[in-house]
């Protein structure tokens, strides 16, 4: 019987990853041979960064540059790339669009790219073992005494509110966003906040930030007319989790960026449950 290494590989050979998470999934996966260029903002894993070639920011990319990786599959994700998409097809390149938007939907994307690279069933393990990570926070966070009501901000200007899967996350977390209808809508313009007023009727005992590819600046926050009244700015409760730890809706949202939610909001029980 051939050894797994000696096996004969099926699938794409030479992938160009446009977003992280296809880039960390291959990896856990061990498919990491596969990859020949990623995006720009890709830091997990480390070596990564390291060993790839990086061709792509999210909404532009190096269409030369990629074709001379001569790639057999581009993977993306959401409307955001739709431009890189269409160059690549244009000159030939297979692309595979993404555009998952719920933790189920991560789930989901993980056995779907597994099975795309021959892993079906690595990618089932993996996926398997995300969601019972996901099921220990939940039933950790039905410990807490009190839940707080919280208002995630992905961008400052617009203000922009949770997406779908991070609005989720909040929830198992153990806190309420205050938000959820917004976090339904595909599309970021959807999901502005234009008045700012509306953050101060919710009042949240919780503000995090994460503003994609720029430091929270929760003193900015707090300067905002009127917010003072808010509860989170009463309080100092001001928290920042980074952008490649929950904004990129693959592994690095349901482990490092589910933990770090999860730390919040327990510390804030400790402080204000009683």
């Amino acid at each position: 019987m051939p050894s797994p290494a000696s096996r004969r590989r099926h699938g794409p050979q030479r992938i160009v990853c446009l977003t992280e998470e296809p880039t960390e999934v291959l990896y856990l996966l061990g498919e990491q041979q596969r990859i020949v260029g990623i995006s720009g903002f890709t830091v997990r894993p480390p070596e990564a960064r390291r060993d790839k070639p990086r061709v792509s920011a999210f909404t532009s990319a190096k269409i030369d540059r990629i074709l001379a990786l001569q790639p057999d599959l581009a993977i993306g994700f959401s409307d955001m790339q739709a431009d890189i998409a269409a160059g690549l097809i244009r000159a030939g390149v297979e692309v595979w669009i993404s555009n998952h938007r719920s933790v189920a939907g991560i789930l989901d994307y993980v056995r779907r790219l597994g099975a795309l690279v021959d892993a079906a069933d690595a990618a089932a393990r993996l996926a398997d073992t995300l969601s019972a990570r996901i099921e220990r926070v939940r039933a950790a966070a039905a410990a807490l005494p009190r839940r707080p009501r919280v208002y995630f901000e992905e961008w400052d200007s617009p203000q922009i509110s949770a997406i779908r899967w991070v609005s989720e996350l909040v929830g198992i977390a153990g806190g309420d966003d205050v938000f959820p209808q917004r976090a339904t809508a595909s599309l970021a313009r959807e999901r502005i906040v234009a008045d700012p007023a509306e953050v101060i009727a919710a009042a949240p005992e919780l503000i995090i930030g994460s503003w994609c590819g720029k430091k929270f600046r929760p003193e900015q926050v707090a300067a905002r007319p009127g917010w003072h009244a808010v509860p989170a700015v009463r309080d100092g409760e001001l928290h920042e989790i980074k952008s490649p730890l929950i904004l990129q809706p693959g592994p690095a949202a349901l482990t490092d960026g589910l933990d770090r939610l999860h730390d919040i909001v327990q510390a804030w029980s400790r402080r204000h449950g009683t």
